[in-house]
């Protein structure tokens, strides 16, 4: 049987948009070159419309403070749209799961069934905290487990009666679920806690774009506990017709980075209990000197950016192989963005998919001893292309 694509999802910038990267929250001062595209619903409207023109599955849609609520403005793009699903997030804790699956029901008999949910825990206290939310890491993923155990029973339709550390239901039950539509459960988080909850719970564990060998890890590690388990990476893109081309964009990136936003993003990243986003600081530590961190991955973003803050940089030939090789690791399914997210949803699904759907398809026509051999599974090493032109930064 053939092997199927990795889905390919894209980003709703509802913070904002621009050219340049910025912090994803309120909480972290923005720059004006981030948001010049304000996030009205005219302008997320053809971000979505491009999306969807392009081929993505979904639209990865963020909560938080500072972006518009996930709910709310997907339910209005649902209405001009056809096709394109809505991977919405939402903070766990801040409302019943009961509401929530009168919410996803709602959504998903209006849409069509074009609903996938994006469960999100919380890494930073400082934000939890605004939303009134004061419980600490791992208090916060055992009740992460309480809300998506409990979401998913009144999603199909049964009755619950759960009575937990956090969550106390007494005979909660959709009226009439449209349950031929299932909403799968992304979920992220890379601490021992919220491996515990991606094991037991969720469909789809999403991860940053980290090195191939540290994916590799995790994905070998989560699925020795869960057979079943998918795995998405969250990924930006600069990818162009030439590497040169790419590398100049980052580059120009990089130079318009205030280094004072950088200092203050890194001390915030630095305060907050989230491991990924630890993670994320270790591949550059706060240095614009050391970037480059596996080939053709680049950890700029996330100087400025939390969260999500590498991005895949080259032409589209590489940035396809590289996409490829994560496929290879086991990696069902990618979410990915670019600056700006308008003109890079065309970019990327025009340029990059087709290259990455070739790519797969000559994998299942060659030879399976040559397509399992040390090519495939040696990780970074196997990797032949360069960095960058020039050598490695």
């Amino acid at each position: 049987m053939p092997t199927p694509p990795p889905l390919l999802h894209w980003f709703l910038p509802t913070g904002g948009d621009g050219r340049d990267p910025g912090g994803v929250t309120a909480v972290q001062a923005r720059t004006g070159s981030a948001t010049r595209r304000p996030a009205d619903i005219g302008y997320l409207a053809q971000v979505a419309r491009a999306a969807e023109h392009a081929g993505f599955t979904s639209l990865l849609t963020p909560v938080g403070l500072g972006c518009v609520d996930p709910w709310i403005v997907t339910s209005a793009l649902a209405q001009v749209t056809e096709r394109i699903g809505f991977l919405v997030a939402f903070r766990t804790g801040f409302a019943s799961p009961t509401l929530l699956a009168q919410q996803a029901d709602a959504f998903r008999r209006f849409s069509g069934g074009r609903l996938r949910l994006n469960v999100v825990t919380g890494g930073d206290p400082a934000e939890q905290r605004a939303y009134g939310d004061h419980l600490a890491h791992d208090e916060r993923y055992r009740r992460t487990d309480e809300v998506m155990a409990t979401l998913r029973a009144l999603l199909h339709g049964e009755r619950v009666d759960h009575r937990g550390e956090h969550i106390r239901l007494d005979g909660a039950q959709l009226t009439d679920p449209a349950t031929e539509y299932p909403v799968p459960l992304y979920f992220g988080g890379a601490s021992p806690a919220a491996e515990e909850v991606a094991a037991r719970r969720a469909d789809v564990q999403l991860l940053w774009g980290e090195p191939p060998a540290a994916i590799a890890e995790r994905i070998a590690r989560l699925r020795s506990r869960n057979p079943a388990l998918g795995f998405g990476v969250r990924l930006h893109v600069i990818s162009r017709d030439t590497a040169g081309e790419a590398w100049s964009e980052a580059d120009r990136i990089l130079r318009g980075l205030d280094p004072e936003a950088v200092r203050a993003s890194q001390e915030r990243f630095a305060r907050m209990d989230s491991t990924g986003q630890a993670r994320m600081a270790a591949l550059h530590g706060g240095s614009a000197e050391r970037l480059t961190v596996a080939p053709n991955l680049w950890a700029g973003i996330g100087l400025v950016r939390e969260g999500a803050g590498t991005a895949l940089v080259g032409s589209h030939d590489e940035v396809a192989a590289r996409l490829n090789e994560y496929r290879a690791l086991g990696v069902d399914e990618f979410v990915l963005s670019g600056y700006p997210h308008l003109e890079e949803a065309f970019r990327v699904g025009e340029e990059v998919a087709p290259r990455l759907r070739a790519l797969v398809e000559a994998a299942d026509s060659e030879d399976p001893a040559t397509s399992e051999g040390p090519a495939a599974s040696e990780g970074p090493a196997a990797v032949s292309a360069p960095s960058r032109p020039g050598g490695a930064r």
